[in-house]
């Protein structure tokens, strides 16, 4: 590489950190996919050191406060698919907005996104805490890890409303072309994270520590913070993207057609979150060492995962911005350019994990039969990565033409109909316990990217009108 070339390259990787506003409906296709991917990339990578530094601290507590982490963390994700899927609505009618150069109703939308995202998570938290020690006894918790746990369980899901709104405002500003405002969220919000769960975990001199409860108060407080910071910047009025005091109206239809999109992208979450907590609830038959290795496994499976999804994200702006833009052509070269690198960059990382599974396993913990089964999931399950990277671009792209039922529909026949039976049948029908479900889920998140391929092909999605 020649050394303009270079520069002209360390230029672009700082333009998107430093972030700035394109019109993405004109600019190159490559350029575009970088100056939106980086700060995707930074932003999803800070939302997975959430995970990574929680099971550090969580696992000099020992075994059964790992479990208490992967259970309430499986009943979680059910929170986690309704902040994607609003966010998912966000990205795909802000981006479409933005294409058509609406900036205008793009604010009033967002504000209304803000109405429905905290209304859900009033619901959805009071529920999960009223019955916090039901759920994690449906869940298979013995009597010792609900004893350890059911406060930690109580804090996480009473501080939900945080994980909502951080999700459904970065998807805002990604489908605005802001990807540099939601990164400076998630590491904002991730620098407190690091900074206070050692401190309230452990405590500080003569201070005592909260132990796992200082966990969930870590994480809670960062993502509340991450918030503020993201509430900053939409009414300052500095960016394309602001809520006007003219917005601050409550629009009943256009909650209504926000919870119609939604609905197919937190379906498609909620079904993906729902097979997870299936195979949670199959691992913990076999105690808590598996189901802390299995803990383990996920949570760095997740932190490579996040990142190929920053990098997928990239095609969902793409994709609704010249959808608006009626550049329906232009939106399928960026998903196919997005798809090749984001398989390159799982590739890579099935590679490593190959390699140094075992080494990875054991930076979270001491338990030799943990680390083996830790690293026996991490070298199975990634078999399958450079399907997933391919799978991931096109769920990201039906999501950011606002097709969010086909993928839906698609994580209901793959996830429900053969992932969950398939591994309950090698799991358990034919005694492969922990190994039978780490085959089923590299097998079977793989056939879901190859049917995803197959109707993204079909171009359905060109015609969705949002």
């Amino acid at each position: 590489m020649s050394a303009n070339k270079l520069n002209e390259y360390l230029y672009l990787v700082w333009s998107a950190i430093k972030g700035k506003e394109y019109d993405y409906t004109t600019l190159g296709i490559r350029r575009s996919i970088v100056l939106l991917a980086i700060p995707m990339i930074l932003e999803m990578l800070m939302e997975s050191l959430f995970a990574v530094v929680d099971i550090f601290f969580v696992g000099r507590l020992g075994s059964d406060a790992l479990a208490t982490v992967g259970l309430t963390e499986s009943i979680m994700m059910l929170i986690y698919a309704v902040g994607m899927g609003i966010s998912i609505a966000a990205t795909a009618m802000v981006s479409r907005r933005f294409g058509e150069k609406n900036y205008r109703k793009a604010g009033s939308i967002t504000f209304q996104l803000l109405i429905t995202g905290t209304g859900l998570a009033v619901l959805l938290g009071g529920t999960a805490l009223y019955f916090t020690t039901e759920i994690l006894s449906l869940m298979g918790a013995s009597a010792e890890v609900i004893a350890t746990g059911a406060n930690y369980a109580r804090i996480i899901f009473a501080g939900n409303f945080a994980i909502i709104l951080l999700f459904l405002i970065n998807g805002a500003f990604r489908g605005a072309g802001l990807p540099h405002l939601a990164m400076r969220a998630l590491w904002i919000a991730n620098a407190f994270n690091i900074v206070l769960d050692p401190l309230l975990i452990f405590g500080l001199g003569p201070v005592p520590g909260l132990g796992l409860d200082g966990a969930a108060w870590a994480t809670t407080i960062g993502r509340s913070i991450g918030v503020l910071y993201q509430l900053y910047h939409l009414f300052n009025g500095k960016h394309s993207l602001k809520i006007l005091r003219e917005n601050l109206v409550v629009r009943v239809r256009v909650i209504i057609k926000i919870l119609k999109l939604s609905s197919g992208g937190i379906g498609q979450y909620l079904i993906d979150s729902a097979s997870w907590i299936f195979l949670t609830r199959i691992i913990a038959e076999f105690g808590s060492q598996a189901l802390a290795g299995y803990t383990i496994a996920f949570r760095i499976i997740i932190f490579t995962l996040l990142p190929a999804w920053g990098l997928s994200s990239a095609a969902a702006t793409l994709v609704g911005q010249n959808l608006g833009a009626q550049k329906a052509k232009r939106a399928e070269v960026a998903v196919w350019l997005t798809a090749r690198y984001n398989v390159i960059f799982m590739a890579i990382i099935m590679v490593a994990f190959l390699l140094f599974g075992k080494q990875l396993s054991a930076f979270f913990s001491d338990d030799a039969v943990v680390i083996s089964i830790s690293s026996e999931a991490l070298k199975i399950i990634t078999l399958g990565y450079i399907f997933f990277g391919l799978g991931m671009v096109m769920v990201q792209a039906f999501n950011g033409a606002g097709d969010t039922r086909t993928p839906a529909l698609i994580n209901i026949g793959v996830l429900w109909l053969i992932e969950i039976p398939t591994a309950y049948t090698l799991a358990i029908l034919l005694n492969m316990e922990a190994t039978g479900i780490f085959i089923a889920i590299a097998f079977c998140h793989s056939l879901h990217a190859l049917v995803s391929w197959w109707f993204f092909r079909q171009g359905n999605w060109k015609i969705t009108k949002v």
